[in-house]
């Protein structure tokens, strides 16, 4: 389970999870959203960066996320996992990840587990990046560890690419090594440009991006971000990127450009942003996964600024549902944990070691983990083995 940085609803996903060899099998059962209440939203942007809060806040908002996130486990349990399962694996919502000098200090999911495990009697795994952080490493991204195991080495380089609120990026190179970071805003401040003009939390279809123009001094002035500039491991999120970044930079500008011209360079900014790093390694495709992937306009501008330089596509190719992928990220991360695997990459993250992630809360019963395996599985295949998929 997860909720993302557009914090609009927790999702959840199942999966049944097979060994054979080398290879882990990842079935998915299926997976849902549990649209956050209104009241719980509220809370949850009454403490986002960069509006100043209070501890009685925070601990409101732990309980109250937790009490969602176990509402939504319950309901998976009941619609996807045939009412059981070995293990919740829940990131909860991250409310603050704290970067200074381009190193994580450290970060902070709410969603207190106990709910979870409270509510459906299964062991919880939570708190996913903090063990990665305290070995020196930025806590993210994460998914490198599923792409990584999805994404077999090719002749040429090839990435994944997940849209979410921020951008992250793993590149897969032809001698089978990696690089992962976050790239910058990928939703975030389209986001921001929506609600501000339109009041809505996204832009549907990319329609008011595509009502603007790009507005050439704004772009300019975003690009100037010395993020962007700065090399890997990094990790950025909305404490950088949020809606008042924005409204910063339209402010300084002579005239105020419409709303719609705001969304299309915020949208004409990501697009930029993923051409820049595609082009630094070479890409030679692009698997896409996040909410973004439903933006036709912010799609089909990456796609353009490639020029036939890489292919675009969606990860529901290789059989992993695209609107699911975080969830069965952390759903794979759970597995991992249970069997004694680290799930953290540090030529990805910049920590010390691989990192058993998370911390266990047990569930109705004492917790009993399985014995640790040997090795870690090398490659990740979607389906059953008696059915391959992907």
């Amino acid at each position: 389970m997860i909720s993302g940085t557009s914090f609009d609803a927790v999702d959840v996903a199942a999966a049944d999870f097979t060994r054979d060899g080398d290879v882990l099998w990842l079935d998915p059962l299926g997976a849902l959203e549990t649209p956050y209440p209104d009241d719980v939203r509220a809370q949850i942007e009454a403490v986002l960066p960069p509006r100043q809060t209070g501890v009685g806040q925070v601990c409101q908002l732990a309980a109250a996320l937790g009490q969602v996130f176990a509402a939504a486990a319950a309901r998976g349990l009941a619609e996807l996992a045939g009412g059981r399962a070995d293990l919740i694996s829940s990131h909860g919502q991250t409310v603050f990840h704290w970067v200074a000098g381009g190193r994580a200090l450290g970060t902070l999911q709410l969603g207190e587990p106990a709910w979870i495990a409270e509510r459906t009697g299964v062991p919880v795994l939570s708190d996913l990046r903090s063990r990665d952080i305290a070995r020196g490493g930025q806590g993210a991204p994460l998914a490198p560890i599923l792409d990584a195991l999805l994404l077999a080495p090719e002749s040429t380089p090839r990435a994944a690419l997940n849209l979410g609120g921020i951008a992250n990026v793993t590149v897969v190179r032809p001698d089978g090594s990696l690089l992962g970071y976050d790239i910058g805003p990928a939703n975030a401040l389209i986001d921001a440009a929506s609600a501000a003009c339109t009041g809505a939390p996204y832009d549907v279809d990319g329609r008011l991006a595509r009502s603007g123009q790009v507005h050439a001094d704004l772009l300019d002035a975003l690009l100037a971000e010395p993020y962007y500039a700065a090399p890997p491991p990094k990790s950025t999120g909305k404490e950088l990127f949020h809606a008042e970044y924005l409204r910063r930079h339209v402010d300084r500008l002579p005239a105020p450009p419409s709303g719609a011209d705001v969304a299309a360079t915020a949208t004409e900014l990501t697009a930029r942003i993923v051409a820049a790093e595609a082009d630094r390694h070479g890409l030679a495709e692009l698997v896409i996964s996040g909410g973004g992937l439903r933006n036709p306009a912010l799609m089909e501008r990456i796609a353009g600024l490639g020029d036939g330089r890489w292919r675009v596509r969606p990860i529901d190719e290789l059989g992993l549902p695209a609107a699911a992928k975080e969830a069965y990220l952390f759903a794979l991360i759970g597995y991992l944990s249970w069997h004694g695997l680290p799930a953290s990459l540090p030529e990805v993250t910049g920590a010390s070691a691989p990192a058993l992630l998370g911390a266990f809360t047990p569930g109705s019963a004492p917790l009993r983990l399985p014995e640790p395996a040997a090795d870690p599985p090398r490659r990740l295949r979607i389906g059953r083995p008696s059915g391959e998929v992907g």
